[in-house]
Order: C-alpha cells, then structure tokens, then sequence
C-alpha cells in the first residue's frame, strides 16, 4: 500500500516527467489508488526514498502502463530498463503503453527505448482523452509487447481503457 509520503514522491515525479496535458490533477491521480486495476510499482534508492515508478492497469487480457517514470537526475543510468524489464517478466498478459507521435527527437528516443525493450510500435489513429477540465483530445501511438496489434486487439484495448481509465464512452 502506497502512503501519502510515497504518493508525494511518486507525483512530483510525474510531475517532473510529464506535461499536464498528460497527467491528472493530484487528486484525480491519488483517487486511482483505490480503484482494484490500478497498480503502482516503485524503485527506491538506500535512503527508500522512491527514485522510480511504474504506473499500470492490469485486466483480464492485458496490462496497460499508464505512467512510467524515472527521477530526472537519474535518467540515462538504466534504472528505467531495469524497472520495465522486472514488469515485463512478472507480466502473464501481453502490455500496452501509449506514446507521442514520432515527431520530435525526444519522441523518436522514447521509442526507441521501448523498441529495444522489446515493444512494437503500431500507428492506428489514436488518442488520449483529456486527463484534466478544459484540455483537448491528445494524438498518441500504442506500443504492444510481446507483439504487434492486430486491429481487433487494438479496438478491444482502445474501448477497454476508454471505458475504465478515461471513463470515456466509447
């Protein structure tokens, strides 16, 4: 169980990791906290204070990494690998995770990481619904481990969090 210290630690890394447009407000984002699917995976380094996280959704048919993160001053130094790659190997479902279009150089590195990670990217029109009031739709791609999308599995996912993430209709 995640306590308000933690929560602190893990949101200021959100906050430092991703723009608004992409995170809920703190108390949007503390309230998933109860929700049954939602899952949060932590680093700490020997002080225990947490220097990584990994956010997902775990269903029925696939897990969905909503927010992953590393603290800035650590980035580069393989921590995030370590973190993804410890997902993926206690992971018994195939995972989704959502990513920017490949229009920036930044983009283009994040998904490369996931690539070498062993994700694929796929390119069905997609996008994020607002994650706060007043904010507009966000184009995003879908990576998938272990495997490509087929168009039947990339609609399934889309509804499925659509519906129980986003709480969007479909």
């Amino acid at each position: 169980m995640i306590d308000d210290k933690q929560f602190d630690e893990i949101y200021e890394i959100m906050e430092g990791s991703f723009p608004e447009s992409e995170i809920r407000t703190y108390a949007r984002q503390r309230a998933l906290l109860s929700n049954p699917n939602y899952r949060l995976i932590t680093e700490t380094d020997a002080d225990g204070k947490i220097i990584a996280f990994l956010a997902s959704w775990e269903f029925s048919t696939f897990g969905f990494v909503e927010h992953f993160a590393v603290s800035p001053l650590l980035r580069g130094s393989g921590l995030g690998a370590k973190l993804l790659s410890q997902y993926i190997e206690q992971s018994q479902i195939p995972i989704r995770l959502e990513v920017e279009l490949p229009e920036s150089d930044f983009a283009k590195r994040r998904i490369g990481f996931y690539e070498r990670c062993g994700f694929h990217l796929n390119t069905y029109d997609y996008v994020q619904p607002p994650l706060r009031e007043g904010q507009a739709d966000l184009p995003l791609n879908i990576m998938s481990y272990p495997d490509r999308l087929t168009e039947a599995e990339f609609f399934h996912f889309r509804d499925t969090v659509y519906t129980e993430v986003y709480k969007r209709l479909k």
